[in-house]
Parts: structure tokens; C-alpha cells; sequence
């Protein structure tokens, strides 16, 4: 079977959202927006969102940015997860 990212719901080149968890206190939104711009990742303003946890312990941040191929959205999600203040990213 022939499983290619059209397939799974990703369209490329286009805008794919991706979300970060980690510690609320430590300025996840900027690390986040950080990495992408030093990738040179097109990140779009309006759609950065964040949800704290229930008990405000944690954080996710999620962000729309352009993704050319697989291979870009595929690094980015590998460049936050290497990042030590990321817990997991989706």
C-alpha cells in the first residue's frame, strides 16, 4: 500500500499546526517560536495558541507555520523534541 502524506491528511506544501507541552514558567511559546525562526520556518502569529494545565503546572503551545515538504515538518517536531524544556510535541 502506496501510504503517501496526502493520504494521512497533510497537504504540501501548506500550513500544519504543531503543539508543544512543557513547565508553564519557562517561556515555552518563545523557545517554540525560537526554534522555528531558526529554522527558517514561516510561523503565522494569529494562529499561536496555549492552553494551561489543569493544576497550571504545565503548558501546551500549539502554532500554524508553512511546511514545504514532510521532510520540514517532520524536522521541526524533531528539533522541539530534542529541545530539553519539551516534554512531547504532536
Amino acid at each position: 500500500m502506496n501510504d503517501t502524506p496526502e493520504q494521512r491528511g497533510f497537504i504540501f506544501p501548506g500550513t500544519l499546526e504543531i503543539s508543544v507541552m512543557g513547565a508553564a514558567d519557562i517561556g515555552l511559546d518563545a523557545l517554540m517560536i525560537h526554534t522555528l525562526e531558526s529554522m527558517g520556518l514561516l510561523w503565522h502569529p494569529e494562529t499561536l495558541r496555549s492552553k494551561p494545565s489543569t493544576k497550571g503546572n504545565y503548558i501546551s503551545v500549539t502554532v500554524g507555520f508553512h511546511a514545504e515538504s514532510r521532510e520540514q515538518y517532520d524536522a521541526a517536531h524533531e528539533a522541539l523534541r530534542a529541545l530539553p524544556e519539551v516534554k512531547w510535541t504532536l
